[in-house]
């Protein structure tokens, strides 16, 4: 984009993937990234800024808090070995507290606080993939361990569904079709998958239970699907994926914890791609051309967000 050429908040969404309602709390907050204004109060960016965003994402995404990001804006080079997980895991702290009293009011606000704050990537890295992890040790052992398992992922699934949900009413074009290869009520890994790929701009259609044969050839059909995701998450029987999958002539991302399992028997298959996280499945896709670019969410935010966002423009 040329020097002197100043964009609206919905084009730099767009160009960065950082969503209004967080570049307006990173200016209110933090004074991250303060923009021009029209004489109607709309703001406008330069490429500084956008350049700008870009190092604030880096940033976030090297783990550190976006309260401690200000200062390191202009280090060069950045400093190494520098500490950045603590306000991660305070926070990751306070939502098992929310899980462990099943606390959906306090859940629902902590986790909309950081949404205003942070990249759907960076929240999927940093705090909701190693959520889950510790989770999944501490349900080994606790005596309550179906009762929050219960909780949490049906609160994550109407989260995010919410979000892919208002995604898809903003969003055209080819959509990626997800689905689960095992027999979870609720895949919580799924769900990351498609909150991370609706909020990269690329419209979603999930299912929560595996299809097989016809069924799943007719459901790609039908919506014209340009991917196919599976979560593979627990052992799967990879002669059925190969009758299933090979068919179809879209490219097949498989991604889950168990997906290391299958590699020998299925990563001969140049159409076949397999990944370990629901975030590695999200870059393998835009790196495919699958996605478009990030879209507005001003409207969705303003669901999950409204009394966050403030009243100017």
């Amino acid at each position: 984009m040329p020097s002197d050429q100043l964009l609206p908040i919905r084009e730099i969404a767009r160009l960065t993937g950082v969503n209004p309602v967080t570049l307006r709390a990173w200016e209110r907050r933090y004074g991250l990234v303060v923009p021009q204004r029209t004489s109607k109060g709309h703001r406008l960016y330069s490429s500084d800024q956008v350049q700008r965003i870009q190092a604030i994402v880096s940033w976030l995404n090297r783990g550190v808090a976006v309260s401690q990001v200000l200062p390191l804006l202009d280090a060069d080079p950045p400093p190494a070995g520098r500490n950045t997980g603590d306000d991660w895991s305070v926070l990751s702290a306070h939502l098992s507290n929310c899980i462990a009293h099943l606390g959906e009011r306090q859940l629902d606000q902590q986790f909309n606080q950081a949404m205003a704050l942070y990249p759907a990537a960076t929240l999927c890295e940093q705090l909701l993939l190693p959520l889950l992890d510790q989770l999944e040790v501490r349900w080994q052992v606790h005596p309550c361990a179906q009762v929050e398992r219960a909780f949490f992922y049906s609160w994550l699934r109407s989260k995010l569904g919410l979000r892919v949900y208002h995604n898809n009413r903003q969003l055209n074009g080819v959509p990626v079709l997800l689905l689960s290869t095992g027999n979870l009520a609720i895949d919580p890994h799924l769900w990351l998958c498609a909150w991370l790929v609706s909020d990269a701009g690329c419209p979603v259609e999930v299912f929560d239970l595996p299809l097989h044969g016809r069924d799943l050839a007719m459901a790609a059909e039908r919506l014209g699907a340009g991917a196919l995701l599976l979560s593979v998450n627990t052992v799967a029987d990879c002669e059925q994926l190969r009758r299933d999958l090979n068919p179809l002539e879209v490219p097949k991302l498989l991604f889950g914890a168990a997906v290391i399992l299958h590699k020998q028997a299925l990563g001969d298959d140049p159409g076949w791609h397999l990944l370990d996280t629901p975030l590695a499945a999200q870059r393998c896709l835009h790196g495919l051309g699958a996605l478009a670019a990030p879209i507005s969410t001003e409207t969705l935010n303003a669901t999950d967000l409204a009394a966050q966002r403030p009243a100017n423009p």
